[in-house]
């Protein structure tokens, strides 16, 4: 069988949580460096699941992840993160009591070297950051908290950065900046993964998009071709 050239892939991912139900059904996700892959469908179609499986969060009872043409099917979170792997949850995704600063600075826990130029980085991207960065983190915005935990899986360095629902429970015009700062993020040749509720707006900067529906791919396109596609429209986006 001919291997994928993507960067990251987990491919004919099937499995579930324990020895629960199969949620993922022979689910494949590939993305490359530089490129912001969209998952998005309908509540309980898996969205989160699969990307998790491709992050070691849950066990496959059948298919592989690769990274970068390496097996990584059974490394643990944690090897992932040391491969150059960054996952943003949706929620308990920042340290609360801490500031904004101390909040990066443990992000770096796996650094050996200088994270000032990083830091340094990470305020260009996030300006309100910086001017908060004496702040506790829990006494932010959603939006300023949702960047804040961005910011903190940057700040290992990653190659692969997946964000599980990093829009939610934000303004329109809150989303419409994070979205703006996922796409900086990836013009640095990162590879984005996310996984979206709200599709139209996920799609519009996906350079890549997949719908799940009970936890198999139902389509497959560039974000462009998606939201042109009339069946993905009337099934997924409204109309």
């Amino acid at each position: 069988m001919e291997r994928s050239t993507a960067f990251l892939e987990g491919a004919n991912m099937t499995g579930g949580y324990g020895n629960g139900t199969d949620i993922l059904h022979s689910c494949t996700i590939s993305a490359n460096l530089g490129e912001i892959t969209v998952i998005v469908g309908p509540n309980g179609a898996g969205k989160s699941t699969a990307m998790k499986a491709m992050f070691g969060m849950l066990n496959l009872r059948h298919g592989t992840v690769r990274l970068a043409d390496e097996d990584i099917t059974y490394l643990s979170p944690q090897n992932r993160v040391l491969k150059g792997m960054g996952f943003v949850p949706q929620t308990g995704n920042i340290f609360g009591s801490l500031t904004v600063r101390e909040n990066l600075e443990m992000g770096a826990f796996i650094r050996r070297d200088g994270i000032q130029e990083t830091m340094a980085q990470i305020f260009d991207l996030f300006p309100v950051l910086e001017a908060k960065q004496k702040q506790a983190a829990g006494e932010l915005s959603g939006g300023q908290r949702q960047q804040v935990a961005v910011a903190r899986a940057l700040m290992t360095q990653p190659q692969v950065l997946m964000l599980d629902e990093p829009t939610a429970g934000v303004s329109p015009i809150v989303m419409d900046d994070l979205l703006a700062r996922i796409i900086e993020i990836a013009k640095t040749g990162i590879l984005v993964i996310m996984v979206e509720q709200n599709a139209r707006q996920a799609l519009e900067i996906a350079d890549k998009g997949y719908v799940l529906v009970q936890g198999r791919n139902e389509y497959t396109g560039s974000g462009e071709d998606l939201l042109a596609d009339d069946d993905v429209r009337k099934a997924f986006l409204g109309g």
